[in-house]
């Protein structure tokens, strides 16, 4: 699940790359070649959509983070508990043998 989240994280990076590269800081860009003949998708419904897209993303890529954390944690337990267990039957407990003792003067 966490490279499921992962992929998911990096896929809205690049979406979120594209979508602020297309727009433009002072209102130009994409808005700008819909400004004239479309008015479903003119120059302010474009801004307004592009605008809210960055934000979703921007909100889906905070969320898949914390998501991500969330499940690498689960994972990192779930590994210990794994090694604990492979370690104990590995090894199982046997009483220490008795060290020789040196002569004492």
């Amino acid at each position: 699940m966490y490279i499921f989240i992962t992929i998911l994280i990096v896929i809205a990076a690049i979406l979120l790359t594209l979508l602020v590269l297309v727009q433009n800081s002072k209102g130009g860009g994409l808005a700008a070649g819909f400004a004239s003949g479309n008015m479903v998708m003119g120059a302010p419904k474009t801004a307004d959509f592009l605008e809210k897209a960055t934000w979703t993303l921007i909100a889906l890529i905070v969320f898949f983070s914390i998501a991500a954390v969330g499940f690498s944690k689960g994972q990192q337990v779930a590994i210990e508990e794994q090694s604990a267990i492979q370690v104990e039957e590995a090894a199982p407990a046997q009483p220490a043998a008795e060290l020789p003792v040196e002569n004492a003067e």
